[in-house]
């Protein structure tokens, strides 16, 4: 069952390549005593992903500042090599968004908004969402319906429901 607005994130491990390597992050840990957006896609350099969805967050992070949100977190079930890369590549990175890899899709299935689209060749990945977190409870969800779409995921969606 997918989760929902009121529920409780569940604990679960995600990784971030830094200096050293990977290193283990937890959702508990981001989010302990804080407000954060954490938004999920189908994966990285994707089309909507890349053109649209990260876009949206870098355009609108000092937005999301002003209305008091410590973090924002983009999630897809990619390694963290390639989220890296993909953070540096469309300024998520440079705007100060945290890219955290989904590598097993453990967050994603645990919170069932995970996906198969074996055609495309996405097998064991993330449904498209952007979420209000406060101190590790969901706020607000605003998830697609369409993988290929970002419209009530966005960024811009989202500041003007909250």
């Amino acid at each position: 069952m997918p989760i929902s607005q009121g529920d409780m994130l569940p604990e679960a491990t995600l990784l971030q390549l830094g200096d050293n390597g990977p290193a283990p992050v937890t959702i508990s840990e981001k989010t302990k005593g804080r407000k954060v957006v954490i938004f999920a896609v189908p994966g990285a350099f994707t089309p909507t992903c890349h053109s649209a969805h990260v876009p949206s967050f870098v355009r609108t992070k000092g937005q999301f500042d002003a209305k008091g949100v410590d973090e924002i977190i983009c999630v897809s079930c990619n390694d963290p090599f390639v989220m890296k890369a993909w953070g540096e590549s469309t300024g998520a990175t440079g705007a100060g968004i945290t890219m955290l890899a989904d590598a097993s899709s453990e967050f994603t299935k645990a919170i069932g908004m995970d996906f198969d689209a074996a055609p495309a060749g996405l097998v064991s990945r993330s449904k498209r969402y952007a979420m209000l977190v406060e101190d590790g409870k969901v706020t607000l969800l605003q998830p697609e319906e369409n993988p290929g779409e970002c419209d009530i995921s966005g960024g811009e969606s989202l500041l003007d429901n909250m």
